[in-house]
């Protein structure tokens, strides 16, 4: 047994006690170092570069020579990694076809059911076939600044083994399927600003062309190795890149097509507000494919995401919620789902650097603020925002890259935000940041959206007849009606 002196520890043993100990004591002192780091040490996450060889100790001459060192194995597939990105990819294009298409059809007239889902879903099959084609090139691969290369035209490159190095843990097809959800639903969303005027042939060509003039160029900035993500900006799953560009453009469409006719003089309430829960629901579950399918990993941070995504997304529910029943005196169904999805899209760039607090802060502002957007500003100004794509994605989307930098936390993620947030790790640089992405998006979104509508509008046109408008754009544009 052992007893503590002064300062001293003596033993009394028995002899043959003594004896297994002093055997012990020599075999660990004689042990090799890089055994006993092997045996103690518990084991590590591997660094994520490689250390350089160490230089080969001199060999006696009966000593073979040392063999050359291996290259380092490839990045293996995970396949954890990889169940769950294919059900963030289903996930997120459930939130286009059929949530989106039914939140918005739900808010428009009767006359107007079937041509508002035929813009999410023409949307998705357009989008995807120039994804397929030249999109996810243009996006993310190659080096450059300001857009990637043309090599994975057709993809081409893509075999069955490829992986990204921006996921290589998972099939490079399986990156790409998940990137091109993103690519479908954000011009998609541009669908509720020009609700119930636009030619279904003008959107067509608008979808194709903003993709790859402007969300491509914007991905590739923030998220493809180009100058933004470089510089620091911070946007975890698509704040600019998916909703205040979108929003943007939403804003410069409606703008340019003008005011829906009989706007203020004729009864324009939704037709189905039960198209729009339901729609709004599905929003808000794929959005956890959306924002914790960012992570492009099964880990802590996807969890972490989950988390912020619901707080923020129940908060702001409440919160316009509780805004309009002070100022209109009755909270509406339609209110609180916009307030859902007002929150889900200013958690979507912070939701994975920020902790459950600071999600909480995100979704009360969003809530609030995309409320006096949606309802007041647009009334201020007078612009037709049908469905209030600027007021929700556009106000929210900005409000949540900003707010991003304040409440983004080193804590929460170490790698991505190195340097943390402004408040919780006295980064205001990341502030600085954040301002030139928000600035950067709206300015080049605005005036490239605003070329696209102009070639548009001398070529094909861009909005029906008066006479179509009135008499409601599916039985002139589609040749059918909704009989329920």
């Amino acid at each position: 047994m052992f007893k503590r002196g002064k300062g001293t520890v003596t033993m009394k043993a028995k002899p043959l006690q003594r004896l297994a100990g002093l055997f012990l004591a020599s075999m660990i002192a004689s042990a090799p170092l890089g055994a006993l780091a092997q045996t103690a040490a518990p084991p590590a996450v591997a660094a994520p570069v490689a250390s350089p060889p160490a230089a080969a100790p001199a060999a006696a001459p009966t000593t073979p020579a040392a063999a050359p060192a291996t290259p380092a194995a490839a990045p293996k597939i995970d396949t954890g990694d990889t169940a769950w990105m294919l059900t963030s990819s289903v996930l997120v294009l459930m939130m286009t076809i059929p949530g989106l298409a039914l939140f918005y059809a739900g808010m428009v007239r009767k006359k107007n059911i079937l041509a508002t889902l035929a813009q999410s879903f023409g949307a998705t099959c357009v989008i995807t076939v120039l994804w397929f084609v030249v999109g996810y090139s243009m996006a993310f691969t190659g080096s450059g600044k300001y857009i990637g290369d043309f090599k994975y035209i057709l993809l081409a490159p893509m075999g069955l083994n490829a992986t990204s190095t921006l996921a290589p843990t998972i099939p490079e097809s399986v990156y790409m399927m998940f990137q091109m959800t993103f690519a479908i639903i954000t011009p998609a969303l541009i669908a509720g600003a020009l609700a119930d005027r636009m030619k279904y042939s003008a959107f067509l060509v608008f979808m194709g062309a903003w993709l790859l003039l402007v969300y491509c160029p914007i991905a590739h900035w923030v998220w493809g190795g180009g100058w933004l993500g470089s510089a620091g900006a911070l946007d975890y799953a698509g704040g600019t890149v998916v909703h205040l560009n979108a929003g943007t453009a939403g804003l410069i469409t409606c703008l340019m097509l003008g005011k829906r006719k009989g706007l203020g003089t004729e009864n324009m309430a939704p037709h189905n507000l039960a198209y729009s829960v339901i729609g709004a629901s599905l929003l808000w579950v794929g959005w956890f494919g959306f924002n914790a399918g960012s992570a492009v990993t099964s880990n802590v941070n996807a969890g972490m995401a989950m988390v912020a995504t619901q707080i923020a997304t129940a908060t702001a529910a409440l919160a316009w919620m509780f805004a309009e029943w002070i100022i209109a005196k009755k909270p509406s169904v339609l209110g609180m789902v916009s307030g859902a999805v007002a929150g889900l899209v200013a958690i979507t760039p912070a939701s994975g650097f920020v902790n459950p607090q600071g999600a909480f802060i995100i979704g009360l502002a969003a809530g609030v603020v995309c409320y006096i957007a949606s309802v007041h500003v647009k009334k201020i100004f007078g612009y037709d925002d049908a469905l209030d794509c600027w007021g929700v994605h556009g106000v929210g989307g900005a409000l949540g890259a900003i707010m991003t930098g304040m409440f983004a936390s080193k804590l929460i993620n170490p790698t991505g935000a190195p340097k943390g947030g402004w408040l919780l790790d006295g980064n205001l640089h990341q502030m600085v940041l954040q301002l030139e992405d928000v600035g950067a998006t709206f300015l080049y979104c605005a005036v490239v959206t605003f070329l696209i509508l102009l070639v548009i509008k001398y070529t094909i046109g861009l909005r029906v007849s008066e006479e179509v408008e009135l008499e409601g754009l599916d039985i002139n544009l589609h040749g059918e009606v909704v009989q329920a």
